[in-house]
């Protein structure tokens, strides 16, 4: 099989970036990447791209997904979501036992999808392998996932928890995906009831990995929070861009003069571009920090950790006020639903009720600045 190299993977997502643009209506509306655009993804390899060569996959450098990523926010927040999380996700095809990344990748299609557990979620031990039983939800790209991502505590294991694979074909999803956004993203449920799982169907974090590239040295949580930070960001880039044409030709009724000579309107341009430049900067430039560490030094230390956090959630509660400004400045006619401000506005304000926006997170970095126990996750 012909695997594009890194750069490459940038044009095929800017192909495919059009047609998503074309199609976002029908993604909001149905809930769900379309069948036919995502296999066209998968096809491309955009499922895959964190998966390491050796078993099929692109193993693109972490700068060049989160490009990726950031073009896929310019058009749908709900794909560019899917592309952040089915990939990084994918990572975990290092961990897990090798006859079962073969197993799984070897569809070209593959996609695993994950989400958190319930309180309620045990893995019980039993002859060659584990029986399940739990709830899990926002499962992100459930509609064109092939595989689910069940993790939870191990029964008589005291602080293991263990991952399980499950075909999807095996499993029901629950729909209750009813949210005002992010639609198009499928983040169904699941639920196992002592449901048999093969021991080599499983794995834990913790287990040597076949590949050391820097990818696979960098833990997943700092990967998802700089992915969902950019997302945020690129959807106020696109929001905001859309306030500063609405500015340049509009007037608003009752009051006198265009929007374009108002002293108001270039203040609040003015601010929210500093506001949204400053975020993204300090994003990056910590992006760059954990991707330099992975590569030079082989691991991300606590400290890299903790900034990533501090840049990822200022950054997502950056883009919403962005967001809410550039709504404003576009008046009355941002609230219809034909308006992409809409969209994007209401992508926003689920982005940051998300884990990765919740200003707890400060809190967490701020223990380890102070010397305390790390209370959340870095």
């Amino acid at each position: 099989m012909n695997i594009p190299d890194s750069t490459e993977y940038i044009d095929i997502a800017s192909g495919l970036a059009e047609k998503v643009a074309g199609r976002v209506e029908e993604i909001d509306e149905g809930r769900r990447i379309p069948a036919d655009l995502a296999a066209e993804m998968a096809d491309a390899g955009l499922f895959r791209l964190l998966v390491p060569k050796s078993l099929g996959g692109g193993e693109v450098p972490h700068p060049e997904l989160l490009e990726i990523v950031r073009i896929f926010a310019r058009v749908d927040a709900s794909t560019a979501w899917c592309v952040n999380q089915n990939n990084i996700t994918a990572t975990d095809s290092v961990r897990m036992p090798v006859e079962t990344a073969r197993e799984i990748w070897g569809d070209q299609r593959a996609a695993i999808t994950n989400g958190p557990p319930s309180r309620d979620t045990i893995a019980v031990p039993t002859e060659n392998g584990y029986r399940v039983t739990g709830h899990w939800d926002f499962s992100s790209g459930s509609s064109h996932g092939t595989w689910l991502v069940a993790r939870g505590p191990v029964e008589g294991r005291p602080g293991e928890i263990r991952t399980s694979l499950v075909p999807k074909v095996d499993v029901p999803m629950v729909d209750t995906w009813d949210v005002s956004g992010l639609r198009g993203t499928a983040s169904l449920s699941f639920d196992l009831d002592d449901h048999f799982v093969p021991e080599n169907h499983t794995y834990v974090d913790s287990m040597a990995t076949y590949e050391d590239g820097p990818l696979y040295v960098t833990p997943k949580v700092p990967m998802y929070s700089i992915g969902f930070a950019a997302l945020a960001v690129e959807l106020a880039r696109a929001c905001l861009d859309d306030a500063i044409g609405v500015a340049t030709k509009k007037s608003q009724h009752g009051v006198s003069s265009p929007m374009i000579d108002r002293p108001t309107v270039h203040r609040q341009i003015g601010e929210n571009e500093v506001t949204l430049r400053a975020a993204d900067s300090y994003l990056r430039s910590t992006a760059s920090k954990m991707w330099d560490a992975a590569v030079n030094s082989g691991e991300v230390e606590l400290a890299i950790r903790a900034e990533i956090r501090m840049a990822s959630t200022y950054a997502i509660r950056q883009a919403v006020q962005v967001v809410d400004a550039a709504y404003e400045i576009c008046g009355a006619s941002a609230i219809f639903k034909r308006n992409p401000v809409q969209r994007r506005y209401q992508d926003i304000h689920v982005i940051v009720q998300q884990f990765q926006g919740r200003p707890t997170n400060f809190e967490t970095a701020g223990r380890y600045y102070l010397g305390l126990d790390t209370t959340g996750s870095l």
